[in-house]
């Protein structure tokens, strides 16, 4: 990578490249620049997607050099470079579900943070899963290689511009983009000298089996069907049995696995009705909340929804289908089948299928992280509690590896997970959600300064109405127990 990052910058200052149409004859391996224009100062609005129904929105962005290109096979990247008042530093910008867009709208983000960014489809533009069928390659790229080609290709183009290449690089990116961020700490630690992993889909093999047990639950028998008012039934229950026990009752529960939260409490003593669970509902609900178990092994295959998360089931467990990534990908990427029928998936044979075909190469589950610490990496995961698509316990669970293999102090010093109560998938919620990672990432990239703490907000109407402190895992907020619920100063952060 180095060899291309001085190429480019001798490119630069020998044959005036460093305009930014110049930059279309650029040539770098396995490459090839397809545009180079300056985007002026105001509303960019994407190009339309092949088959989407929606117009894109428009992002509003600084003057900015932009650069469409494609690396060989089929990685289509965008790099964006502010005209003016360039920070001298790099962030690249995660996909979600199956990738397949360009991320504009985080990449206007990072270009008003000051930052050349860049983002890439990972190898296909076809919605859903359907592009990975008889492509390998595809798979590939989709599953780590498109991100640090696009890495490397970047930086070199961003050296061609300026002059020189970026004196630090991050990577942000929330669900697939978690993936993916971890995924290059786990693969090409050098990449990157910081790296914000939301919510991430690293354990994909699993996360699908876990995605899919939900729906099984309830979709299968239509007596096991958990209508929205049982959903919102479940929920009042679980929060009058936990939410107070971080010191005040604020309608979030601030840490679920303490709640031992029963919901047999609820089940019907006569005929069924709003206010109790059948039977069958409450087997469903006992499922739901627990992990998803191989039924041959005992073993655990995904973690269950936590307790306080039930008003979001309906996303997995909602039916009249189940959520269609892991659908697709048992049809696409495992059965190669497009009529395989999810209702008939089984829960050892067909995990087991996943792991022997594609764990190797999907799944960013490494706990060993020794080469990205050694180079001075920092990372830090954050997960919402409520989170509907990817069960929150994952992470846990994928930060306690890390923990047991490097050591916890070890791992404290570079690796923080912020759990984030109410949250849901990425953002969104009734708990405060609206944080900035990145500035806390900054901190301790730049200045050494671990993050104690990050001050979360939530917002109804466009006004903050709540902040609340987000604490490094395993500690939680506390209340002091004197002053407003509503403001993060009167909340401490503690082993509870």
């Amino acid at each position: 990578m180095l060899t291309i990052l001085a190429f480019a910058a001798n490119l630069a200052m020998t044959d005036g490249l460093a305009s930014c149409e110049g930059l279309q004859a650029l040539s770098l391996p396995d490459t090839t620049i397809l545009s180079a224009a300056l985007v002026p100062e105001g509303p960019f609005t994407p190009p339309a997607r092949t088959g989407a129904a929606a117009t894109p929105r428009p992002f509003t962005v600084p003057a900015a050099c932009r650069v469409v290109g494609r690396i060989a096979p089929a990685i289509g990247f965008e790099v964006w470079m502010p005209a003016a008042n360039w920070n001298g530093k790099f962030q690249a910008v995660g996909g979600g579900g199956f990738a397949g867009v360009i991320s504009y709208g985080a990449m206007a983000t990072a270009l008003a943070r000051g930052y050349a960014t860049a983002s890439t489809d990972t190898g296909h533009s076809t919605p859903g899963g359907s592009w990975a069928l008889g492509h390998p390659e595809l798979v590939t790229d989709f599953a780590y290689r498109a991100i640090h080609e696009m890495t490397v290709t970047a930086k070199a183009v961003v050296a061609a511009f300026y002059g020189n290449g970026p004196r630090l690089s991050y990577f942000v990116g929330c669900s697939t983009g978690g993936r993916q961020g971890l995924m290059e700490a786990q693969r090409f630690p050098h990449d990157y000298d910081g790296i914000v992993a939301g919510a991430p889909t690293n354990f994909w093999t699993h996360l699908m089996a876990g995605t899919l047990s939900p729906a099984a639950a309830t979709l299968k028998d239509p007596a096991s069907y958990l209508p929205a008012g049982k959903l919102s039934l479940l929920n009042k229950a679980a929060l009058a049995a936990c939410d107070a026990r971080d010191g005040t009752a604020d309608g979030l529960i601030e840490n679920p696995r303490a709640c031992a939260f029963d919901p047999g409490t609820l089940v019907c003593s006569g005929a069924d009705s709003e206010s109790c669970l059948t039977p069958p509902q409450l087997e469903a609900a006992r499922k739901i909340y627990a992990p998803a178990v191989n039924p041959r092994t005992k073993q655990e295959i995904f973690p269950g929804m936590p307790p306080g998360s039930e008003l979001t089931w309906t996303a997995v467990a909602g039916g009249p289908q189940p959520f269609s990534i892991p659908v697709e990908f048992y049809k696409y990427f495992v059965h190669a089948d497009p009529n395989w029928d999810w209702k008939t998936i089984d829960f050892d044979k067909d995990v087991a299928a996943a792991d022997e075909k594609l764990a190797a190469l999907m799944n960013a589950t490494d706990p060993n992280l020794a080469a990205f610490r050694s180079r001075g990496g920092k990372l830090i995961i954050y997960h919402g509690w409520n989170d509907q698509l990817i069960q929150a316990g994952n992470s846990i669970n994928y930060y306690n590896s890390v923990s047991k293999t490097m050591g916890a102090k070890e791992t404290d010093d570079f690796a923080r997970l912020f759990m984030v109560p109410g949250m849901l998938h990425c953002a969104g919620g009734p708990g405060p959600n609206t944080f900035d990672a990145l500035s806390a990432l900054e901190q301790w990239v730049e200045k050494g300064t671990k993050p104690a703490s990050m001050v979360a907000s939530h917002s109804t109407t466009g006004t903050v109405d709540r902040t609340r402190p987000l604490c490094p895992y395993p500690q939680v907020a506390a209340y002091k127990g004197s002053g407003s619920i509503d403001d993060a100063a009167n909340f401490v952060c503690a082993v509870k």
